[in-house]
């Protein structure tokens, strides 16, 4: 089994909310989403693992067992071309869950027009494989689901 800590706060919205098909869609794989809190802040590695994939709005965590949780910065915040977004780890590096990985501004993201939800993907998963998804509001580096 894997924990999945939620990368940012905020509360949970489900992916089902998120204003994007690919991940409404679960087209991307399981998991659930967050519409964070609007203020500057860290957004932590959800498990323990080696950064597979940074970029300044989205990350990919591989942690020792080969499963891979994504974590987008909002939507289409690729447009911003990292404007508004610092990253702090490089690919290979190997983190901690709960390791700050990218520092953001979720309203600066909103202020250009664009929605600051982050989906957190268990990447390759069957739906049925992930429980006792967090809801509510959800602090960064609390328990936001389970993989088994």
């Amino acid at each position: 089994m894997t924990t999945v800590l939620a990368p940012v706060t905020g509360k949970v919205i489900g992916l089902a909310a998120v204003p994007d098909p690919v991940f409404s869609g679960g087209l991307v794989g399981p998991g659930t989403a967050i519409d964070p809190r609007r203020a500057e802040g860290e957004a932590l590695a959800p498990l323990d693992g080696t950064v597979l994939k940074i970029h300044p709005h989205a990350y990919v965590i591989v942690g020792p067992d080969g499963r891979g949780v994504l974590v987008h910065l909002g939507i289409d915040t690729v447009r911003l071309r990292g404007e508004g977004f610092r990253v702090l780890v490089r690919e290979g590096e190997t983190v901690a869950a709960g390791c700050p990985v990218v520092v953001w501004d979720p309203a600066v993201v909103e202020a250009a027009g664009l929605s600051p939800a982050c989906p957190v993907v268990a990447l390759e998963a069957r739906p049925e494989a992930l429980r006792t998804l967090a809801a509510g509001v959800v602090r960064a580096g609390e328990e936001l689901f389970r993989w088994d």
